[in-house]
């Protein structure tokens, strides 16, 4: 059995954005998303992201988004933007039916090595949704740490999603690079 083919990394362009919006909602919502473990159709209905919210974190200043690839195939994408001495890491989707093979680690590490070699950031942060044990695990094995700082959730902005739920929060995780 050969190897799967190597991951390609682009920063994402116009052209991009409605197989993105997919990618991203595919990941997150709805019983497709129930194909893998990132999931967060159990919290949240509606939409993750829309083709607004896609092209402006692709015209960010200070930030990209890198579209993965394998043998052509979009697989995978994530932000990042340089923020002072940290950068910021979101938008983080990985085809459902392809989660739970390693392909996530791989970004991560890429993304991090990224975010330190071309802006010299000192530690990554995400924000993740404090009902979220699996996942925060998930980002505390590949070394993050919780801060136990809370921002509240958009309640009522649907650019978000439908919450299910009135207890959500984002934590914000950090790893020093």
């Amino acid at each position: 059995m050969s190897a799967p083919a190597a991951l390609t990394f682009r920063n994402a362009v116009e052209a991009d954005v409605p197989a993105l919006v997919e990618l991203v909602e595919s990941a997150y919502r709805g019983d497709a998303s129930r194909a893998g473990w990132t999931t967060e159709a159990d919290y949240l209905d509606g939409q993750r992201t829309d083709p607004q919210g896609v092209r402006q974190v692709i015209g960010t200043p200070d930030s990209v988004l890198l579209v993965v690839e394998r043998e052509g195939e979009l697989v995978a994408c994530c932000q990042l933007e340089h923020r002072g001495d940290h950068a910021y890491f979101g938008m983080f989707a990985v085809r459902p039916g392809l989660q739970g093979a390693g392909l996530g680690k791989e970004i991560l590490a890429e993304a991090e090595r990224r975010a330190g070699a071309d802006w010299g950031a000192k530690e990554m942060r995400m924000t993740v949704i404090n009902v979220r044990d699996e996942l925060i695990a998930y980002y505390e094995r590949r070394g993050y740490r919780r801060t136990g700082e809370l921002s509240p959730f958009p309640y009522g902005d649907e650019r978000f999603g439908k919450p299910r739920r009135d207890d959500l929060a984002f934590e914000l995780l950090v790893k020093d690079l």
